[in-house]
């Protein structure tokens, strides 16, 4: 790991104003939190700069509301979860730049918590805008980022706000990094990637990372549907990207697999398949030559589940990061337990595994699958797999001390 500034490194805290920048973008129903996970990652620091006599301000996000203001992701509902979890006084300002902030800021006082509006309220936040970071700096003294789960965004309140402020790694970001360079240093091979989801932009820079750094990757859902679409198998009507750019992609990568020093890309070899997702549709296991027109991919197939199972089994470092289908509806959960089941199994064996992104941690929680016998849990999703791939943090570099 990277010599950084760490919170053990602030000094004294007492009397001053701590900006916090939180990963809080966590589910909500009917307006309120539906996991508070990612809230209660961020406690232990919360926790530390309260104890040392600061008053703490906290910034974060929730959505994408394309910098304008979307109620139903305003950041107030999460007041109740950090009153409860903190036990302070928590006051709530309806925007997290202007007059009423930085008002709310100067009158906080010592133990007390100031939760701040929506950043992506505003455009700037994502622009990384230099105004509209000086103006979130100047609600504090001192910066403390702990948001690993946005840390691979070069956005203001991550990168700009730390030209105008002395900052710091908080105690969940340090753990991310920590841990997760354990799986970047010298890995123990051979490394296996487990990876699902829908947009090719975000995954296909991650395979293409593990491409030069794994020995397996296993693809599930609708990322592995766009490869079988490419390598010429009928995917009826499942969910895939059909554009030519990413046909092309994909294509390109399968012909690189298994070359030279370049991991191995495994695609289904069958399927679990339905015309629809309505409760009386039939479900059966299809080989890829038997998925018909009207059928859709819902689920890895059974020949599928058995094979990934057996790379894991040998794998010394296994990164997961997506069920392998539609996992929340039980009769697609299937593949995923068998992976689940395959991992945790290779981690009692000594082989290290990392779980990330909030599909995965879903799914544990649905099917009461317990979570502590992986090596480590990330709260991160894209930032575990854009870290784990070898990318560069903005977010992280600012941190590194000066030598």
């Amino acid at each position: 790991m990277k010599n950084y500034n760490l919170l053990s490194d602030a000094g004294d805290l007492a009397g001053k104003k701590v900006l916090l920048r939180a990963g809080f973008d966590v589910p909500m129903e009917g307006g309120k939190v539906a996991d508070a996970s990612r809230i209660e990652a961020v406690v232990p620091t919360m926790q530390f700069i309260l104890r040392a006599g600061a008053a703490l301000i906290i910034m974060s996000h929730q959505g994408r509301p394309d910098g304008k203001v979307v109620k139903e992701m305003s950041q107030r509902p999460l007041t109740g979860e950090l009153k409860k979890l903190l036990g302070a006084n928590v006051e709530f300002a309806d925007d997290c730049v202007g007059a009423e902030a930085e008002n709310a800021a100067r009158n906080l006082s010592v133990g007390e918590v100031l939760l701040l509006e929506n950043l992506r309220f505003h455009a700037e936040e994502k622009a990384n805008d230099p105004d509209f970071s000086a103006k979130l700096a100047s609600l504090a003294d001192v910066y403390v980022n702990d948001a690993f789960t946005n840390a691979h965004r070069n956005h203001a309140s991550m990168v700009g706000v730390t030209k105008h402020l002395p900052s710091y790694m908080g105690l969940n970001l340090q753990s991310e990094v920590e841990n997760l360079s354990r799986f970047t240093e010298n890995p123990k091979r051979p490394v296996t990637l487990v990876i699902s989801g829908k947009k090719m932009e975000t995954k296909v820079p991650v395979i293409e990372g593990f491409m030069e750094k794994g020995d397996d990757i296993l693809l599930g859902g609708c990322i592995a549907n766009t490869f079988l679409a490419a390598s010429g198998a009928g995917v009826g009507k499942s969910l895939f990207e059909s554009g030519g750019k990413e046909q092309a992609k994909a294509k390109e990568l399968l012909l690189e697999s298994g070359t030279e020093g370049k991991a191995t890309i495994h695609i289904p070899e069958d399927a679990k398949v339905a015309a629809d997702l309505s409760p009386g549709a039939e479900v059966r296991n299809a080989g890829l030559e038997e998925i018909g027109a009207q059928d859709s991919i819902f689920d890895i197939g059974d020949e599928t589940a058995g094979n990934y199972a057996e790379i894991i089994a040998r794998s010394k470092t296994i990164i997961w990061n997506g069920p392998a289908g539609m996992s929340e509806d039980e009769r697609f959960s299937k593949g995923t337990i068998i992976i689940a089941q395959a991992v945790r199994k290779a981690t009692k064996k000594l082989a290290i595994s990392v779980i990330g992104g909030g599909d995965t941690i879903g799914f544990h929680e649905k099917y009461g699958v317990s979570m502590g016998d992986y090596t480590f849990v990330s709260t991160g999703g894209g930032a575990m797999l854009e870290f784990l791939a070898g990318e560069e943090f903005p977010s992280l570099a600012v941190l590194e001390k000066k030598t």
